[in-house]
């Protein structure tokens, strides 16, 4: 099955996924080895799950990745575990396709854990690999709790071809994974990266599934699977959660490990031949950190992306960074979620350093540090593979341009990893002279970003701001600019905006009334530092009177920019 006969099939009404089976064996005996000497009660077991009505049965594969083998000395046989278990459930199942199962090897992932973040890429690879010799359809990572453990699984199965993947996530009873990701940032990402749906099971009766199938519902992309809790439910009562489920925004339904046939013969009764929602969205201008999601564009609050995590012009911050360390980088970053920014930027480009490294050791600690999403900030297309790559979110990229490097091969970076990235309107030959020439760079990037499956949402178009002490009328320039791109391409706007008053005598009134002139004409964000008190209060004083911040954070006519 191909990617496009997966989204096909769903496309024609809701499906019924099988529920996971549980091993008969002891703790200390290999599920998996267990289910390959006792494969006649396993067939039996799947043959009434298609005898149910399910439409897509998963291979019972989720511990078989090396990690999770080697405990029982089984490690080697990794190959052989995966491939022989979906060769026989492919023979013993017939037409109906079979999904092979990937689920957690049981260790926590840098940057929040021991494993190395491409030995678990490698591990899940390997897995997938066998699964496909055997005949796997196509895959389910299934029960997820860490955003990162998720995204390796993800990018070992799209690395591996064009299979149809599905990635399900735990929520917990607070509402997000036990590694702190909410269903939002989830779907962000996961999406993002090219999951072909997302799915969410609870740990509990107590957690709503279907608040979460309808809270992620309108900023979905692809189709959503979602599996209702058995508890003591009989197979009625659990096949009464199927139509709410649907009506919440499910396309695809499956059962929890206490499942029986029953249940899901029930759940395939009350849904199939009913009308699932499409995707609410082919694509959404939105970031993600590894806990909370970011959403960009006039219909959302106005983004500030905190650019003081950068050294330029900044010397206590080289030093620090000459030195190996980290600790002015979390200091920013604090002071800069503290005073509401929205996404923090973050350029390591310092001669005397080793940049890749220590952007991977900036966005490792980040990640852990702050629920901000991050903007990858460097001109070396090797760096911002090595982040995003990496990075346990959606991130910004800064930046593509009409320069020929950067289309060829900073542009196919942020499409692979399904970053949204700053469109930067200036070529090999410099920065066009006239907004028209400016638009035709934009329309270039553009089409090259087509190519690659990117879509306007995707892109943040850089209003290339100039100082006005050189040229009075670049401003005049820029504003015009943001207004095509927000009247004609519908796209989200960013400006440097410090650039503006370069060179020019108190320049935070400079600053703060260009701010303003420009969210005028539509600009949707901006790189400023959010300690300016004058920048601050205009951002929110704008967001108030869009309806975006009903409080305000404005007492007695001052800007409260601390700690809410």
């Amino acid at each position: 099955m191909k990617r496009k006969d997966f989204h096909h099939l769903v496309a024609q009404g809701p499906l019924l996924l099988d529920a996971a089976l549980t091993p008969g064996c002891g703790e200390q005996e290999c599920p998996e080895t267990w289910a390959l000497t006792h494969f006649d009660a396993v067939a039996s077991a799947l043959r009434a799950f298609r005898d149910a009505g399910c439409d897509i049965v998963r291979c019972p594969t989720a511990g078989a990745n090396r990690l999770r083998l080697g405990p029982f000395g089984l490690a080697s046989q990794t190959r052989e575990i995966n491939r022989e278990l979906m060769r026989r459930c492919r023979a013993a199942l017939g037409s109906l396709p079979v999904f092979g199962t990937c689920s957690t090897t049981g260790m926590s992932i840098e940057p929040f854990g021991d494993l190395d973040f491409e030995e678990a890429v490698a591990c899940y690879g390997e897995q997938a690999q066998a699964l496909a010799e055997g005949g796997a359809e196509g895959f389910i990572v299934a029960g997820m709790t860490d955003i990162q453990e998720a995204r390796a699984a993800l990018i070992a199965l799209r690395e591996l071809g064009d299979f149809p993947v599905i990635v399900q996530m735990i929520i917990g009873p607070q509402g997000c994974t036990s590694g702190g990701t909410d269903p939002l940032a989830a779907l962000v990402t996961l999406q993002s990266l090219g999951a072909d749906a997302v799915g969410f099971n609870v740990a509990d009766a107590t957690v709503p599934i279907e608040a979460i199938i309808a809270q992620v519902k309108p900023f979905a992309t692809v189709p959503l699977c979602a599996v209702p809790v058995t508890a003591d439910a009989g197979p009625e009562q659990y096949g009464s959660a199927g139509p709410s489920l649907l009506r919440a925004g499910a396309n695809l339904l499956g059962g929890d490990h206490r499942a029986t046939a029953g249940h899901m013969a029930a759940l395939g009764g009350r849904i199939h031949g009913s009308a699932a929602l499409p995707a609410a969205k082919k694509a959404i201008s939105a970031l993600s950190s590894c806990r909370n999601p970011a959403f960009l564009g006039p219909d959302h609050p106005f983004a500030i992306v905190g650019e003081r995590i950068n050294p330029t012009g900044k010397k206590q911050l080289q030093a620090s960074l000459r030195e190996g360390s980290l600790d002015l980088v979390q200091q920013f970053a604090i002071e800069q979620e503290q005073r509401h920014a929205t996404v923090l930027d973050v350029n390591m480009g310092l001669s005397g350093i080793d940049e890749m490294a220590m952007m991977l050791r900036a966005v490792g600690l980040l990640s852990r540090l702050s629920p901000l999403p991050l903007c990858i900030d460097t001109t070396r297309p090797e760096v911002v593979e090595a982040a995003l790559r990496r990075y346990p979110g959606r991130a910004l990229v800064n930046s593509v341009s009409g320069e020929r490097e950067r289309i060829e091969r900073t542009l196919p970076l942020a499409a692979r990893y399904g970053a949204m990235f700053i469109v930067l309107p200036l070529t090999d030959a410099g920065i066009p002279a006239t907004v028209r020439e400016r638009i035709a760079v934009i329309d270039t990037v553009m089409a090259a970003a087509a190519s690659h499956g990117c879509t306007v949402e995707d892109i943040a178009v850089d209003g290339l701001v100039m100082t006005i002490s050189s040229d009075p009328g670049a401003a005049r320039d820029t504003l015009d600019l943001i207004s095509w791109c927000s009247e004609s391409l519908h796209a989200n706007t960013i400006v440097g905006l410090s650039n503006v008053s370069f060179g020019m005598p108190e320049r935070q009134w400079i600053n703060g009334a260009f701010l303003g002139m420009a969210m005028g004409r539509g600009l949707t964000m901006a790189i400023a530092n959010p300690s300016s008190d004058s920048i601050m209060a205009t951002v929110q004083a704008y967001n108030a009177l869009w309806g975006h911040d009903a409080g305000m954070l404005l007492r007695r006519g001052t800007f409260s920019g601390g700690p809410s």
